[in-house]
Formats: structure tokens, C-alpha cells, sequence
């Protein structure tokens, strides 16, 4: 079906935008200026480097609109397998997508609180420093809560890669593992004291599946496309 791997291959797009927005804004802006534990130290990279920020943000939001784009591609892409589940996942996605976009508002508050005359003229700058490492927890936080529903849609996504004829079945497997990382992180992060101590191994649980598997879908997608027989779930 022609139509169906266009959208196989605009899924694909859509997975590979995601991809290079979501590392250059989290890994190339984010992590290249928080200091743990240094308010005065991050607020200083924030502000000597506010284009650079700005495009990290702006990166951010491509993220949510090509993440958008794939809650109808992945819905139409596997609803020949099962209509019920394919639409749950598209749910579970669209929520995570939704707390995302929550989450921006923190990091536009960071701006806010360092910038604005308003505050600078009644606050000192260690409280609005404080204040800005505040709003960067806060999106932290709540993205993690979103990826709570992201794992859960890799768990129905990679059950029906598994159950489909038209995408190898070690991608759903590995989907499903990275469901589980994601969830066991974000739980982990929740609940347990000491989760800075074991960071880079939660961190190994979630990108090691996740990273493989999203992206062998997505080089899946692009490449070899979706042959579907239309069938009744």
C-alpha cells in the first residue's frame, strides 16, 4: 500500500527530527550548562549564553510537534494489528507529549527569574539563581512523570511490532525493553534516596534499548518502508 509507506517514511522523519532536536537540546545545551549543585555557576552560563538556550528550547518544541506528528503516523501505521491497542499507545504517547509541553514553561522560567527587571529589582541574585535551579528541577521532574506514560506506550508499540508481519520482531523486543527502562528510571528517580549514586546505570538501562531500538525502527522506517495485507484484528 503506497500510502502506507509514505507514512511509514514520514514516521521515520518524524523519529530522526526527534532524534537530533531531542540530543542537541538535552545533551549539546542543557547538560553543557546546569552545574549540579552550583546555582551561581549555571546561571552564569545561562546568561552568557541566552542564544544558545533559546535554541535549546526552540529544539525542544520541534520535539513535541514531530512527536505529534508520529502519535497519527504510528496510530494509522498499526491499526492493521490491532485498533484497540495501536489507539492506547497513540493516548499514552499523546499524554507524554502533553506533560512535555508543560514542562517547557519551567525552562522559560529560568529566563524569566535570571532576566526580568521586575525580579532583579527585588530579589538578590542568589535567590533568583536559586529560584532558576528550582525551575530546571521542576522540568526535570515533570519529564520524568511524562516518560512514566512514554514507557508504557513502548510496551503497546513494541507488543504490536512483535505481533505485526511487517517489522522484525527483535525491534518490538527491544521496545519493550526500553519501556521497562524507562519506567524502572523514572521510578528510581521518584522513590529511591540514593539515585545519584546509581545515575549512569539507570541512564545505561534506558539509552542502551531505547536508543537501538527507536533508532532501528526509525532507519526501518526511512529505508525498507511497510508492506501491509489489510486484515481484521
Amino acid at each position: 500500500m503506497d500510502s502506507m509507506n509514505r507514512i511509514a517514511r514520514l514516521a521515520g522523519a518524524g523519529y530522526l527530527v526527534i532524534f537530533v532536536s531531542g540530543i542537541f537540546a538535552n545533551f549539546f545545551v542543557l547538560e553543557g550548562m546546569v552545574v549540579a549543585g552550583d546555582a551561581q555557576a549555571t546561571a552564569a552560563n545561562i546568561l552568557g549564553n541566552t542564544t544558545k538556550y533559546r535554541a535549546g528550547i526552540f529544539s525542544f518544541f520541534v520535539m513535541v510537534i514531530f512527536d505529534l506528528l508520529l502519535v497519527w503516523a504510528l496510530y494509522l501505521l498499526f491499526k492493521p494489528v490491532n485498533k484497540d491497542i495501536s489507539l492506547l499507545a497513540a493516548w499514552l504517547r499523546m499524554v507524554n507529549v502533553a506533560i512535555f509541553g508543560v514542562a517547557l514553561y519551567h525552562l522559560f522560567n529560568v529566563l524569566l527569574v535570571l532576566s526580568d527587571a521586575d525580579y532583579l529589582a527585588v530579589f538578590t541574585p542568589a535567590q533568583l539563581q536559586a529560584q532558576a535551579m528550582l525551575s530546571l528541577d521542576a522540568f526535570n521532574s515533570t519529564w520524568l512523570v511524562g516518560l512514566v506514560f512514554f514507557g508504557i506506550h513502548l510496551f503497546f508499540l513494541g507488543y504490536l511490532i512483535i505481533k505485526s508481519t511487517y517489522i522484525p520482531g527483535i525491534i518490538g523486543i527491544l521496545l519493550v525493553a526500553a519501556g521497562a527502562g524507562y519506567l524502572i528510571d523514572s521510578f528510581a528517580s521518584f522513590l529511591l534516596p540514593s539515585y545519584d549514586d546509581y545515575q549512569n546505570v539507570f541512564l545505561m538501562i534506558v539509552v542502551v534499548p531505547g536508543v537501538v531500538g527507536e533508532l532501528s525502527l526509525t532507519l526501518w522506517l526511512l529505508i525498507k518502508g511497510v508492506t501491509i495485507q489489510e486484515r481484521t484484528p
